[in-house]
């Protein structure tokens, strides 16, 4: 009797979970979504992509380099109603494969996944969102591939590795000279290969907490700071991937492989619907994105009030807005 009872409880549980699946990327009704997750095998690199919502495909790409979908999360999810979101961690990040050779790591390289995911999920035209190093990566496809796009997103991001480079040093000149003197000596003193063996190929966390929670903070946000917000847990993250783009010399100055993103010149040849957004307090100053606005004809600019970075947190009700009636 209770070999029969668990055959029919495995027979049940079949039924059960069988008869719930759905078609990627639908809704089994009005008020219920699906995600359909999984790996695109994008030029030797397998990227993955969680989907989910109804409507037009927008892809949506994160910052770091070196972080991970999961900061946009919940935040961005409303716009799963309109539209069908699809979230990939870039090569290196997240979930996606870590590569041996580091040198791989190159925003050209993540132009050509980007491309590949959106051809294996057969997405057709689409829109595509980038925040912050995600921006960087959005410009650098619509210069390539802009014949597949419908609308372009660039979010609290930068044109210029040289310009962001003017932002950083003003940033740091702006700080109490007690915090500029700690940050000055550590970097002085080399960010790598202190402490423990297992904290030498990271930064310490006494520098994390200065210049992510102490240098960075007001940057990042304004009108509703994160309370969970965690430098040190922040450094979860893809290190040779953000040493090899962004460089080892610190938060103030880009010195990795990202010395190549110079668009200013090339963004008037972008003719797709174009947003551009930033907080007034974002650690990628407000003139940045006004100078890509005034490069891009016909393109919309919204800088969010009290807000900083991470403009979805600060402004969460405003940020969906303002991207659901540019989309539609």
């Amino acid at each position: 009797m209770r070999h029969l009872m668990s055959y029919s409880l495995m027979i049940l549980f079949a039924s059960l979970f069988f008869g719930c699946q759905s078609k990627p990327g639908t809704a089994v009704s009005d008020n219920v979504y699906k995600i359909h997750r999984g790996f695109v095998d994008a030029n030797g690199v397998m990227i993955y992509y969680e989907e989910f919502g109804k409507g037009e495909p927008l892809m949506i790409v994160h910052g770091g380099p070196g972080a991970s979908h999961d900061y946009f999360l919940p935040y961005l999810v409303p716009l799963a109603r309109n539209n069908k979101l699809i979230f990939i961690d870039e090569r290196g990040s997240g979930q996606s494969q870590r590569l041996q050779d580091s040198t791989k790591y190159t925003v050209e390289n993540m132009v050509e996944d980007v491309e590949a995911v959106r051809e294996a999920l057969d997405l057709g035209k689409m829109s595509l969102l980038g925040h912050s190093y995600g921006g960087v990566l959005a410009q650098a496809y619509a210069l390539k591939y802009q014949q597949h796009l419908t609308h372009l997103i660039l979010c609290s991001t930068f044109p210029s590795t040289s310009q962001m480079n003017q932002v950083l040093a003003k940033i740091k000149e702006s700080m109490s000279p007690e915090l500029r003197n700690r940050i000055d000596k550590m970097e002085k003193a080399g960010l790598f290969g202190h402490g423990l063996p297992y904290e030498q190929n990271r930064y310490t966390n006494a520098y994390m907490i200065a210049a992510w929670g102490e240098g960075y903070f007001p940057y990042l946000y304004q009108n509703r700071p994160d309370p969970n917000y965690d430098p040190v847990a922040s450094g979860n993250m893809s290190w040779r991937l953000y040493r090899e783009m962004w460089g080892s010399d610190g938060e103030y100055v880009i010195d990795g492989n990202l010395k190549s993103v110079e668009y200013v010149d090339k963004l008037s040849t972008i003719k797709v619907p174009t947003l551009i957004t930033c907080g007034d307090h974002d650690e990628c100053a407000p003139w940045l994105s006004e100078e890509m606005h005034s490069k891009i004809a016909g393109s919309k600019l919204v800088i969010f009030p009290h807000s900083g970075h991470m403009t979805f947190v600060d402004q969460p009700n405003m940020f969906i807005e303002t991207v659901e009636d540019f989309l539609h």
